[in-house]
């Protein structure tokens, strides 16, 4: 793909947080965008927004848990814009707290949203990227695809097989190189995800430290259309999370294990709550989180439990040297090996 102009594009989760802003990055590309998610109104006023950009798009109101209603999506887009060149799955969610302190209903939800919701999304684009001969699936995967989540065993599971399927459809096409598929692993962004997922932990979940604009990454998105990879990093610490638990991965667990504990402990309480797994809340339906805004204004969160896996957080922090000394040691090793082999 040479050009984003008049190219026909799919973003779903595009209601808010990085879906939104990648929609309207494409729009500002001089695509055409068919935006996805379950919220009707802030997804027509995203859709709304990419037309006062200058772009076709056209708001499509999906569950991603439901086939029949991806394949619908489908099929609107190929009636808007007669093709599909570029479909970005985006949806994500998680529960927070401790594995047991929520019913499996909650944790099997976050796999169905996260990793099924995908399937469905790459089921419903593959069809037409093999008539056209031609496509580009991003599916967005985060850190927690590289690294344990403590605390979020089933935001990390279905992270973990989001990047094995990923991986694996990329194996199966390809002898199809018209078609690519790009996996997509950000830092901690600034996107109202932190409303829409549930807290059963029973402790205030307001996130302080460095934050990614959700922009940053819809960029990455656009990139990758263009010039297609197969995966990507955003921000220093999804690298570094790559890196230290590829290297030493029992240190890594530990580390981050303990800084959530101590996080935990030292966090206000909060009532418990579903958030919008069930179903779908009111709130959080801009791009940005407004974490990044408040920070600038001098003013922090209550619960530093989310900085403990920022670049200024402890388990960022921990990540990252672990990652140093590892590799330090590796290159060590590997001179060690090759001067008993000169």
């Amino acid at each position: 793909m040479q050009t984003l102009r008049n190219a026909a594009v799919v973003v779903t989760g595009a209601s808010s947080g990085i879906g939104r802003a990648t929609a309207l990055e494409f729009a500002r590309r001089g695509a055409r965008v068919a935006l996805a998610a379950r919220r009707s109104e802030p997804l027509e006023a995203a859709a709304a927004e990419c037309r006062a950009a200058g772009a076709q798009a056209v708001a499509v109101t999906t569950d991603v848990t439901k086939e029949d209603e991806v394949e619908a999506l489908a099929r609107a887009a190929l009636a808007a814009f007669g093709r599909i060149d570029v479909w970005v799955n985006n949806v994500g969610t998680g529960v927070f707290g401790a594995f047991a302190d929520a019913p499996v209903s909650l944790h099997r939800k976050v796999v169905e949203i996260n990793l099924i919701g995908t399937m469905h999304g790459c089921a419903a684009a593959l069809p037409v990227f093999r008539r056209q001969g031609s496509g580009r699936l991003i599916n967005m995967v985060s850190m927690g695809g590289w690294s344990p989540t403590p605390y979020a065993a089933a935001y990390a599971a279905s992270k973990f097989g989001l990047r094995g399927f990923t991986a694996s459809l990329r194996e199966e096409l390809r002898d199809q190189p018209g078609i690519r598929v790009s996996a997509v692993f950000p830092a901690l962004v600034d996107t109202p995800g932190f409303q829409h997922g549930a807290n059963v932990s029973g402790r205030a979940l307001q996130p302080a430290g460095s934050f990614i604009p959700p922009e940053e990454v819809a960029r990455v998105m656009v990139r990758l259309a263009l010039e297609p990879r197969d995966e990507v990093a955003v921000g220093w610490p999804a690298v570094a999370a790559k890196v230290a638990y590829a290297l030493a991965p029992g240190a890594t667990s530990r580390a981050t294990g303990a800084a959530m504990r101590r996080f935990l402990r030292n966090s206000p309480p909060a009532p418990r709550t579903e958030g919008a797994l069930m179903a779908p809340v009111p709130e959080g339906t801009t791009a940005s989180g407004g974490f990044r805004e408040r920070q600038a204004r001098g003013r922090r969160g209550g619960s530093a439990i989310v900085e403990a896996f920022t670049p200024r957080g402890p388990a960022g922090l921990a990540l990252a040297g672990l990652a140093m000394v590892v590799g330090a040691e590796a290159l060590v090793g590997l001179r060690r090996w090759v001067s008993t082999r000169v």
